[in-house]
Order: structure tokens, then C-alpha cells, then sequence
């Protein structure tokens, strides 16, 4: 056998390895991506617009299985209360326990503690809300707004009842990260920046972009690694009918 045959058997073998581990390294991730995302997050679908435009009816999208101690203040969650009918609920979180939620300033604003707080998520931006009120929020509860404040019956709507109208932290089932169906509005739900100067700030974005990006490495990795396989088996195969031609020539 020539130095070049034994370079180029050299050279293939370690090709097919080098292809093998890619391949193996992109299952761990893909799969491990898919079985990680399936343990953190909920899918939920939305009945309403009274999220819009931030989510829409019918849209199909990740909540994060969060414990309501997380829940920070802009964060868009799903709870379940008996008092909103005990059915699931998408809701952004505007104020928490020991302030006081009124609505509106001279400016049409919301405003936290007496803090304006800007919406740019409002479907209607205008005015925070065409329905005037004020709530300070028990401890440990929470007072909730949809974006979509002409339509949306929220924490404004439960005002009579106990709490002025928050929820017990215990009924948060879930934190919304994106969403994911149809394709037109998919994306990820910013933290919204108009609340992170309040005490507490805002909540840390999820762990779905890091299982996005391992499930989209680990694809990568396992079709890049197939093709290199294939086409240093194509090329193999290619140098030993041309070795062997010029042999019997």
C-alpha cells in the first residue's frame, strides 16, 4: 500500500469519526432541547383578544411553569381563580402586593405608587384605561390588566370583590415566554422596561431562547455530520475504484 492510500484511509477514518460524534453530540441536544422544554413549559392556547396585540385568539403559545413568589411585575401570566370562572387565564401582572394601582394620571397613564408606568404593549395607547379606578393590592396577591383594556375583563371587573380584585400568587400556573403558533405571530414576550425602575424590577427572560438554540445546534450538528459521512463514504469509494483502475490498466 502506497504512503497516499495509507494518508487518504487515514484521512477517511477519521472523517467517519468525527461525522459519528457530531451526530451522536446533535441527538443529545436535540432530543435533551425537546425533553427540557417539555418539562419547563405548558402549552396554553388563548380564548381571547384581551391580550392583543401581544397575543391574539387562537394563538398557541409557552408558559413557563413558574412558582408565583417569580412573578415580577409586566410578566404575562396564566392562573387559575374560582372568582374568574376557574378556567385558565392570560393576564399581564401590573401591580403586587402593598401598591396602589390607579388609573389614570393627567397623561392617561397607569401609574404604580404614584409612579406612571409606559405601556407601549396597549392595544389602545392613548389611555391606559377608559375606566377610572384605584386598588391598593393585599400582600401576596396580585392586580392584573389585559392589553387590550376596552375588551378585556380583568382585575378592573373584580374590584367588588374580596382582594380589590387581585389574585393569591398560589393561583399563577404559569409565566407566558412566546408565542409559537401561527407562524405570523410568533416570537418571544419581552419583559416590558416600564416597570423595571419599580422595587423588584422586572422578571429575567426564560430559558426558552437556550432550548431553541440547543434543539437548533443539535439538528444542525446531526443533518451536518450525515452529510459529511455521506460524502467522505462517496469519496472513498470514488479513490478505490480509481486505485484499482490503475491497477489492471
Amino acid at each position: 500500500m502506497s504512503r497516499a492510500e495509507r494518508t487518504g484511509g487515514g484521512r477517511g477514518r477519521l472523517g467517519q469519526t468525527l461525522s459519528s460524534v457530531a451526530v451522536a453530540v446533535g441527538c443529545v441536544l436535540f432530543l435533551g432541547g425537546f425533553v427540557w422544554a417539555a418539562v419547563l413549559y405548558q402549552p396554553y392556547t388563548v380564548p381571547t383578544d384581551s391580550m392583543a396585540p401581544t397575543v391574539r385568539a387562537g394563538d398557541r403559545v409557552l408558559a413557563e411553569r413558574v412558582d408565583g413568589d417569580e412573578v415580577r411585575r409586566g410578566d404575562v401570566v396564566v392562573f387559575l381563580d374560582p372568582l374568574w370562572g376557574n378556567m385558565p387565564v392570560a393576564k399581564r401582572v401590573v401591580g403586587v402586593g402593598g401598591d396602589t394601582v390607579k388609573c389614570c394620571d393627567e397623561q392617561g397613564k397607569l401609574t404604580i405608587n404614584g409612579e406612571p408606568v409606559d405601556e407601549p404593549y396597549l392595544l389602545q395607547r392613548e389611555r391606559a384605561s377608559f375606566t377610572v379606578f384605584e386598588a391598593t393590592v393585599p400582600e401576596g396577591q396580585l392586580f392584573l390588566l389585559g392589553d387590550h383594556r376596552d375588551e378585556s375583563l380583568d382585575s378592573r371587573t373584580h374590584l367588588e370583590d374580596a382582594n380589590n380584585g387581585s389574585v393569591p400568587r398560589e393561583a399563577v400556573t404559569g409565566r407566558i415566554d412566546a408565542t409559537v403558533w401561527p407562524p405570523g405571530n410568533a416570537g418571544m414576550i419581552e419583559r416590558p422596561a416600564g416597570f423595571a425602575d419599580l422595587p423588584g424590577g422586572v422578571s429575567r427572560p426564560g430559558p426558552l431562547a437556550a432550548t431553541l438554540l440547543a434543539i437548533t445546534a443539535g439538528a444542525a450538528l446531526i443533518f451536518g455530520g450525515a452529510a459529511y459521512g455521506a460524502i467522505g463514504s462517496v469519496r472513498g469509494k470514488r479513490a478505490g475504484l480509481t486505485h484499482n483502475g490503475g491497477t489492471h490498466g
